[in-house]
């Protein structure tokens, strides 16, 4: 780590600049999901590209100021979690008892930490806020902590409760942050609340409770470039005579190098799980101008032997995953009718279970709060009990694929290594 220093010099809640409603909102059946009570943290790291603000606007004044009426748009994240979050019952008060909010300045440039690039070179727990002593994370819906660098850059250290927001949810509330930091009267997008239009298919029988062990599990991460991911695309297209994405074949590289370097017994079953987007598989209850903020997304979760995902040709593990996209709709209408024996969000984290998510689409890159886009995220959405495989980008200018991983232990993060560059590399 440099040795840098990160002076924390205002730390304080944020209220609504009108009063808050105090009704009390109720959750859909997939934000109370007791799996989803836990905080998304991610750093966003801005550089100074010259401002079409005021001259002289700190951006941490800037931020906080759009804030406030942001939460006037949505009251919930001023609000807080009531009823019991482990049983899946749970709703959300809007108090207005606000959004924590802290500002701090770094005694470096961001040229002088690598713009936060990975490896990094300064702790995250630097540049992420957390509560005052005391305090479940978990309770206040959304934290933020803005960090001013000696150039003029800034990184904007976020943490949001799952419960409240998806991915898509989450970057349309900050996304509003920042157009009405911009100076805009009202957020372009209208936050919509509808969680009653979420199917709420009837309550299964809890399953035995997840194991939380750690796994001891590595991290590594990779860029792909554009055009090796092309090179790949054309080849499967020209073995199936049809077109696949660029997660798909992302996700099908890490899975298979995966299975690959730890040597599961060939005839033992590996698991990939991804969570869709499903807000278009409701389009006939959902707003039509969107807005909703809400938990949509479902499960899909694949199975196959470990001899079939370590064997088989590229193009035909990516093949089983845009099946397991084909599948989506019918699952998703099976679930929501209560036509399943299991919860499909009831996840297990057992060794052979990879789950991947992807920060490319999400509209967190879209975000300008006056200064320009962001030129690099940095997700943290690793926990020691399970394996994972986080997609997003390399820092800006550098195009294509960034791929995170935290999912073989030490004795075998050589051979995956190897693995992961090797069909790359070969382009």
């Amino acid at each position: 780590m440099v040795s840098m220093t990160v002076a924390r010099k205002s730390q304080s809640f944020v209220l609504p600049v009108a009063p808050a409603s105090a009704e009390t909102l109720e959750l859909s059946a997939i934000d109370r999901v007791p799996g989803l009570r836990h905080t998304v943290r991610s750093l966003h790291v801005f550089r100074h590209e010259g401002s079409r603000l005021v001259d002289g606007a700190r951006p941490a004044e800037v931020i906080r100021s759009a804030l406030s009426p942001a939460l006037v748009e949505y009251p919930a994240f001023a609000g807080r979690f009531v009823g019991l979050a482990a049983a899946g019952e749970a709703w959300v008060a809007c108090t207005g008892d606000g959004a924590w909010f802290v500002e701090a300045a770094a005694d470096c440039s961001l040229e002088d930490v690598n713009g936060l690039d990975y490896p990094l070179m300064v702790s995250e727990e630097e540049l992420l806020p957390s509560p005052e002593e005391g305090v479940n994370p978990t309770s206040i819906p959304v934290m933020m902590q803005v960090t001013e660098f000696t150039c003029g850059g800034f990184v904007v250290g976020l943490v949001a409760v799952h419960t409240l927001a998806d991915g898509l949810g989450a970057a349309q509330f900050i996304n509003a942050i920042a157009e009405l930091a911009r100076g805009l009267d009202r957020p372009t997008v209208a936050p919509v609340w509808a969680r009653s239009t979420i199917p709420h298919p009837p309550k299964l029988p809890p399953g035995p409770p997840p194991s939380f062990q750690p796994l001891g599990f590595h991290h590594f991460a990779t860029d792909v470039s554009s055009e090796r991911i092309a090179h790949v695309k054309a080849e499967y297209f020209q073995a199936m005579g049809q077109y696949c994405s660029t997660f798909d074949v992302a996700i099908a590289k890490v899975w298979q190098a995966r299975t690959r370097s730890i040597k599961y017994n060939p005839e033992a079953h590996v698991h990939l799980c991804f969570f869709a987007n499903t807000r278009h598989l409701l389009a006939q209850v959902l707003p039509k101008d969107g807005g909703f903020y809400g938990n949509c997304f479902y499960p899909v979760t694949l199975t196959a032997t470990a001899e079939d995902v370590a064997t088989t040709g590229l193009p035909g593990v990516i093949r089983m995953i845009r099946d397991g996209k084909a599948r989506l709709p019918l699952e998703f209408a099976k679930w929501a009718s209560g036509d399943v024996k299991v919860d499909p969000y009831q996840l297990t984290f057992d060794h052979n279970v990879l789950f991947v998510s992807d920060w490319t689409r999400l509209g967190f890159f879209e975000v300008d709060y006056g200064w320009g886009a962001p030129s690099h995220i940095i997700p943290f959405t690793y926990a020691d009990y399970m394996a994972v495989a986080v997609f997003g980008a390399p820092p800006m200018p550098t195009k294509g694929t960034r791929i995170m991983t935290q999912c073989v232990e030490e004795r075998h993060l050589k051979e995956f290594r190897d693995e992961m560059k090797e069909s790359f590399l070969n382009v």
